[in-house]
């Protein structure tokens, strides 16, 4: 992609009207448009790095047999009925047709939606289990939307639905897709400073488990127990003040942010939807189910927060927008090689453009490719390389760029 053609600018100063690290560093970059608070629009360097978060979330979860649907975002109010949640759910969107004076549901999740289609398709012990999964945006009404790509009013989230005959198969599944997320996050570069959180089930079950990330803006407080390396919420921290696998009561209080959670819903919808197998002697059982979620906006907001420095972004390899970011610092020098990196299947931004290279450096930094290349009459032959986490630069061959 040639820079002067880049649908997006960089800002040289932060946006007077975003409160959030990790949207402000998005914004400059000319990753994010800020349309109103909690709602976000990705530009095209944005939209690269979703899409990479998005393969890679996807790679995992079919890795684990789980299968991809697509649900609606519309949703009838008669589901939210059936489970209560019409009144209780604080932050559900409600709309009403202009034309019918029908009441829906903008969906904040999608239990009510998954479990009268799972009630067509799960009717004996011989269709159990099942997985499925989707990536798709959510709306909920959140009061305070104040924290960027955090804690948004609408946003991304991939959620995974699962349904057994039994409590211990609901364990064994649910274990594997803790393991899972681990994957995940050490995947998109957060492997090293998250955390597997135990925090209250809720009306689901005695608990539930968030992955939460270290950061010193995160909205969140967790205690990470020095003996077995696990943490606990603030939550369980109040009640029972020792770690859940160890007993141990030695924590280190951390600040961090939710970048995914899980739970055992048991037959929490299962039961008001009617949701039942026959098993073998023909009795019929309700179905056991858990749902596992992943914010895309959020992770994105998290690497955004806690992998920069005070020039900009340093984005992981595996989701930067590209892996090599190729200046020239005298006009049409690069275009050969930048050619060349095209045909080799590179994943090159060029920056072609005809501004002085105090501020194309300026701009790369801020952009956090992870690779910076620079031609310039000074390089002669070869080009300059360094990494967006190094200070040095070192002189190679083209071909060196292959093997990176």
């Amino acid at each position: 992609m040639k820079q002067s053609e880049l649908f997006t600018k960089t800002l040289r100063e932060a946006p007077k009207d975003e409160e959030s690290k990790n949207a402000s560093l998005l914004i400059r970059g000319g990753f994010i448009y800020k349309v109103m608070a909690g709602a976000y629009a990705f530009l095209p360097l944005g939209l690269r790095v979703f899409r990479k978060l998005e393969e890679i979330i996807r790679e995992e979860m079919t890795s684990i047999g789980a299968e991809e649907i697509l649900m609606t975002s519309l949703q009838p109010k008669a589901n939210w009925e059936t489970t209560g949640r019409w009144l209780d759910f604080d932050a559900l969107f409600k709309i009403k047709s202009q034309i019918s004076e029908i009441d829906y549901a903008l969906a904040p999740t999608h239990e009510e939606e998954l479990t009268p289609i799972a009630k067509k398709h799960i009717v004996s012990y011989r269709d159990l289990p099942k997985a499925v999964f989707q990536i798709q945006n959510k709306f909920r009404d959140e009061k305070r939307a104040k924290a960027g790509l955090l804690r948004g009013r609408e946003f991304f989230m991939k959620d995974l639905y699962s349904f057994h005959a039994d409590a211990a198969d609901l364990d064994r599944y649910y274990d594997k897709v803790s393991k899972t997320y681990m994957k995940i996050w050490k995947r998109v570069g957060l492997g090293k400073i998250t955390y597997f959180t135990w925090a209250s089930g809720g009306t689901f079950s005695k608990y539930s488990h968030e992955f939460q990330t270290l950061s010193e803006s995160g909205e969140d407080t967790i205690y990470v127990c020095e003996k077995c390396r696990v943490a606990v919420n603030e939550e369980i921290i109040a009640e029972q003040r020792e770690c859940p696998i160890c007993g141990g009561r030695e924590f280190s209080k951390k600040k961090s942010i939710e970048v995914g959670n899980i739970f055992k819903l048991g037959v929490k919808f299962s039961k008001p939807f009617e949701l039942r197998y026959k098993d073998k002697s023909g009795r019929e059982i309700e179905v056991q189910m858990g749902c596992y979620g992943i914010g895309l906006n959020r992770v994105m907001g998290t690497i955004a927060d806690t992998s920069n420095d005070e020039k900009g972004l340093i984005w992981p390899e595996e989701v930067a927008p590209y892996k090599f970011h190729l200046l020239e610092f005298k006009k049409g020098s690069a275009a050969k090689i930048y050619k060349r990196m095209l045909e080799d299947g590179l994943e090159v931004l060029y920056d072609d453009r005809d501004v002085s290279p105090g501020e194309k450096l300026a701009d790369a930094d801020l952009i956090g490719i992870p690779y910076r290349l620079i031609v310039s009459e000074k390089t002669g032959k070869k080009i300059e390389l360094k990494k967006r986490t190094d200070k040095k630069t070192t002189l190679v061959n083209y071909e060196y760029l292959r093997k990176i």
